[in-house]
């Protein structure tokens, strides 16, 4: 039996001026000390959970620290190659903003089975106690209703106590794409924790 594709984007960071970012670098927390320990995230096992029924890609994007969407739609595009119609994308905070402004502007030449935009930004932000704001990475909002012509199944997940992209943005998302499902979480914050099963078993029950 052919294996059901996942294809996930992960989160980074996005700059409109590059002299906010250096001034971030001066002041950010830095998380890769000897003593520091290692913080452990749903997406280290995503793979593991949805187990061998899948084949799953986590691409690596290109400089997350200041992501440029031309630099991303150029690695997204290269994976085309490998997938097949009826994959699944997952996109979580910056990954998800970057499918939908992608999906709003281009038609891919495989089909979409579902789409999962987790923690999505929707538009213009600030990223608290940064100067961090999503760079060029947002879809125009007059284009957003489209990518429902390009994916006919959405679904929107985002928590209500996520202290870095609020909660209204799944409603925009929402309204400008009706037929999505939004599934809301009360304490999954920014989706940074260890397991996300609702995650695993939404796709597998969906596959």
């Amino acid at each position: 039996m052919e294996k059901q594709q996942v294809f996930y984007i992960h989160g980074g960071e996005s700059y409109s001026q590059y002299e906010d970012y250096l001034d971030d670098l001066k002041t950010k927390e830095i998380r890769d000390l000897p003593t520091t320990e290692g913080v452990s995230m749903w997406t280290k096992t995503f793979r593991g959970d949805l187990g061998d029924a899948y084949e799953v890609f986590t691409p690596s994007m290109p400089n997350k620290q200041n992501a440029q969407y031309n630099e991303w739609k150029i690695w997204f595009e290269r994976h085309f190659a490998y997938l097949k119609d009826g994959v699944i994308l997952v996109g979580w905070s910056l990954g998800a903003v970057f499918l939908a402004r992608y999906l709003s502007e281009n038609k891919t030449l495989f089909s979409i089975k579902y789409l999962f935009l987790l923690a999505a930004p929707y538009d213009y932000f600030v990223s608290p106690g940064s100067k961090e704001d999503g760079g060029d990475f947002y879809p125009d909002a007059e284009k957003v209703s489209s990518i429902s012509d390009v994916v006919h199944h959405i679904i929107i997940m985002h928590s209500k106590d996520d202290f870095v992209v609020p909660y209204e943005h799944a409603l925009k998302y929402k309204a400008a794409l009706p037929a999505a499902e939004l599934i809301t979480f009360e304490d999954k914050n920014h989706f940074l924790v260890e397991e996300l099963p609702e995650l695993v078993q939404k796709i597998r029950n969906l596959a």
